[in-house]
């Protein structure tokens, strides 16, 4: 990976990190979707849902839904999922294999209601989000969740550095950096897990972190 990040990144920049990471995506669309479609991320998923307060069924945003995997599920759980992805490939896979609505938008230039998601599920996406732009997108999330709603992450973990990885930017975070982001968003921590389960932690590199907005 290239470096850690330290200078302020331009307008340009940051449409270029856009553009290449969601290119990177687009042509390894069908390769993704057979390498991915078979993980089971049904401890996020549960992880997320048993914190909802409410009666189901919950209107759900999967963040970064790629071709659609987990809007199926949760569809198949009763639930209302919506999808939200950069990717123009993922975003029609993802309508295809789900039969959700998926809105297609960079997220760096997010559209989303206010108030609308009792939760927002954002599985392996939000580490796409350079490190001076992701308190803004924190904000948007905290907006669009209902008061009380609960935001899901999980990310690659890091030593707070980001830059470019095998043609995808990325920002890698640890827990304790991630807590000052998500706190400043305005969010309370519900809790935090390591994974994959039932190994020892130096071979889980995925943070899963599980956040309220006050009601």
């Amino acid at each position: 990976m290239n470096g850690t990040q330290h200078m302020k990144l331009t307008e340009q920049e940051l449409e270029h990190i856009a553009s290449v990471t969601l290119q990177h995506y687009d042509q390894s669309a069908e390769d993704f979707w057979q390498g991915t479609r078979a993980h089971d991320v049904s401890q996020n998923i549960a992880a997320l849902l048993q914190h909802i307060e409410g009666e189901p069924p919950h209107t759900i945003l999967d963040f970064g839904c790629g071709p659609g995997r987990d809007l199926e599920v949760f569809t198949e759980l009763g639930h209302i999922a919506i999808g939200l992805e950069g990717a123009a490939q993922f975003s029609a896979m993802a309508r295809d294999h789900s039969g959700c609505e998926v809105w297609q938008q960079d997220f760096l230039k997010l559209n989303l209601p206010q108030h609308h998601f009792d939760g927002v599920f954002a599985n392996a996406a939000l580490f796409h989000v350079p490190g001076q732009e992701l308190p803004r997108v924190l904000r948007e999330l905290h907006a669009t969740l209902k008061p009380g709603g609960v935001l899901f992450s999980s990310n690659p973990r890091g030593r707070n550095d980001e830059g470019w990885n095998r043609g995808r930017y990325g920002a890698y975070h640890d827990l304790e950096t991630w807590r000052r982001y998500l706190t400043a968003a305005g969010f309370n921590e519900l809790t935090h897990y390591y994974r994959p389960e039932g190994l020892p932690l130096e071979q889980q590199p995925w943070l899963a972190s599980v956040w309220r907005k006050p009601g």
